[in-house]
């Protein structure tokens, strides 16, 4: 079935408010998880939203702070999130940051004790609408596990960049798996086989049962260099946030524990040079129209298909699983604690 970003939004919302939730925190809440909804990616959308509302209904997530702040260089910021909503969090350090970046060139914020960001896509998209580079990265539960391992070791570790242009900034977002758990939890909701390569199961061995995954662990993407690369964000966050590393983490992905996971977001200011912005997008205008392997498949660039998917969706709705929706409504007239499972 097909809703529209109001409606979905509308839902939400009402949801998040119904518990405790103030109006401007449950906006930036549900906008993250419809965002990703309309760029097609349901693994960061709605599915995420029952979880969250019983982690409210247990004290685990506080939805009301906004977390507290502190530079502890002329650059760096230092961020406890206090158990906030991931985005609440993360937005909140982001005017920190603009308010710096223009003067210190560049502006770090790290962030602890804080609830899952969703897409980072939005973050770095924030960052480029102030005219600079924005750089995202958030560590997760053991979930993959190393190249040539069978056990899983390291975070998802997602990395975001966006890097500012004359047209809509370049923007990268990626796991540094060979998906995310949550769509792992996508597959497995919806009965569908995992392709070759994706998963391992409890006991290591390679499996296409998105349920048995779950148990067990994911690829790194890319082989040696996937795993190179999120070994290096493991360690990147956890520095400089403080946070647990990735066999220590928890409530990512549970109404459990409380989120101990860490974020860094990174503005890099421009300055001043002339005509670069339209000199990045005749490059990235160069490639798109560079020759194609197929003629039906142009060449097209990071956030191409996500800009376009999101602007389908908000003129014809984007799809939904009929019993997610319906889930999410019988929510509205029942406590998550007590009608809902985890």
């Amino acid at each position: 079935m097909k809703v529209t970003r109001d409606e979905a939004l509308a839902l939400s919302m009402g949801l998040l408010e119904g518990r405790d939730t103030p109006a401007k925190c449950a906006l930036l809440q549900s906008d993250i998880l419809v965002e990703a909804e309309l760029r097609g990616h349901p693994s960061h959308g709605l599915q995420r939203l029952p979880r969250l509302l019983t982690r409210i209904e247990r004290g685990l997530t506080d939805p009301r702070t906004e977390g507290m702040a502190s530079w502890r260089s002329d650059a760096a910021l230092e961020v406890d999130g206090m158990n906030g909503l991931g985005p609440v969090i993360a937005f909140a350090a982001l005017r920190h940051l603009e308010t710096r970046v223009a003067t210190s060139g560049v502006a770090l914020a790290a962030i602890r004790n804080s609830n899952h960001l969703g897409m980072l896509a939005c973050y770095v998209e924030q960052i480029a609408s102030w005219g600079c580079i924005g750089i995202a990265m958030s560590s997760s539960e053991a979930l993959v596990h190393p190249h040539g391992g069978t056990r899983a070791m390291l975070g998802t570790n997602p990395i975001a960049i966006a890097v500012p242009t004359a047209e809509r900034p370049m923007v990268l977002d990626l796991a540094t798996s060979t998906v995310s758990m949550g769509k792992i939890h996508h597959y497995a909701a919806n009965g569908m086989p995992l392709p070759s390569g994706w998963a391992r199961d409890a006991a290591g061995r390679p499996t296409s049962s998105a349920a048995a995954a779950k148990q067990g662990s994911i690829a790194p993407f890319g082989g040696a260099k996937g795993y190179g690369l999120g070994l290096a964000v493991e360690l990147v966050v956890a520095a400089l946030a403080g946070s647990e590393l990735a066999p220590n983490v928890r409530g990512t992905l549970d109404a459990e524990f409380v989120c101990n996971k860490g974020d860094v977001l990174i503005a890099i200011h421009l300055g001043h040079a002339p005509d670069l912005a339209a000199k990045l997008s005749a490059y990235l205008e160069l490639i798109r129209r560079s020759p194609p392997a197929d003629p039906e498949q142009p060449v097209s660039i990071p956030g191409d298909g996500a800009a376009l998917r999101r602007a389908i969706a908000l003129e014809q709705g984007f799809e939904i699983e009929p019993q997610l929706w319906r889930d999410l409504h019988a929510l509205s007239r029942t406590s998550v604690f007590e009608g809902h499972s985890a």
